[in-house]
């Protein structure tokens, strides 16, 4: 993975350099958009209410044990949208739509028609990469605020139907409210469109790397799934560190 990592600066490069393209691919772009958006709303929503229940679950008991039970609005709200909310969705964009773009691309790249753009005078970059890339960073922000806004209501559900917890509606939106700000919803923002660029970069170039028939195309897949959840836990760290002095 590492070794491919110059390789991919290279095409975010080019891929920056073709913006002006843009405007010619839009209506790629909007395909690429829907596709994005319609695949993952079901699995967003159902992952998402899942994610803020499990929370307030698990630490819900804890809360109302220390009389703390009023709090754990501002601590789901917290925890889902600066770091649980974009992780998870980058996660299961790159399974779902990382994975089809790599083997989108990597069956292009061995059935030769990524040659025949070349020959046509087509610039696979323009082509191929940039509406994916352009798509997949303005789709994975949508989907991570929408991701929030469910998984605290299925926090909320949770906090009010548990009997260990038993925190009304009210009472949990209102914490949630005092304790969560808006620089707090925008580092979670900023962590979903750099792992969106990522996603769509390692799928875009393991895709263009493509060789050896069906089996390779396969190959390409699980690595740029694999490679892209890797690069997503570690630049979370990372981003976590820097925006933690924005914070102050």
């Amino acid at each position: 993975m590492f070794q491919n990592i110059g390789e991919m600066i290279v095409l975010f490069w080019r891929t920056l350099q073709a913006l002006p393209q843009s405007v010619r691919q839009r209506q790629k772009i909007f395909e690429q958009l829907f596709e994005i958006g319609n695949a993952s709303l079901l699995m967003a929503c159902i992952l998402s209410v899942f994610i803020g229940g499990v929370i307030a679950l698990q630490t819900g008991p804890v809360l109302a044990e220390r009389g703390l039970a009023s709090a754990i609005g501002g601590l789901v709200g917290l925890s889902v949208c600066k770091e649980l909310g974009p992780v998870m969705m980058a996660v299961l964009i790159a399974g779902r739509i990382g994975s089809a773009m790599a083997a989108e691309i990597g069956s292009m790249r061995v059935y030769q028609e990524v040659d025949a753009l070349k020959t046509m005078n087509i610039n696979p970059i323009h082509y191929l990469v940039l509406p994916r890339i352009l798509a997949i960073s303005v789709a994975l922000p949508v989907l991570v605020v929408f991701a929030v806004l469910v998984a605290w209501f299925g926090g909320a559900l949770v906090s009010m139907l548990n009997h260990r917890i038993d925190v009304p509606l009210q009472t949990f939106f209102t914490n949630l409210r005092e304790v969560v700000h808006l620089r707090d919803v925008v580092n979670g923002l900023v962590k979903s469109w750099v792992f969106a660029n990522v996603i769509g970069l390692v799928s875009c170039h393991q895709g263009l790397q493509t060789i050896g028939g069906p089996r390779g195309i396969g190959r390409s897949v699980t690595k740029a799934v694999v490679n892209s959840i890797v690069m997503i836990l570690i630049l979370d760290y990372f981003l976590t560190r820097i925006l933690m002095y924005f914070d102050k």
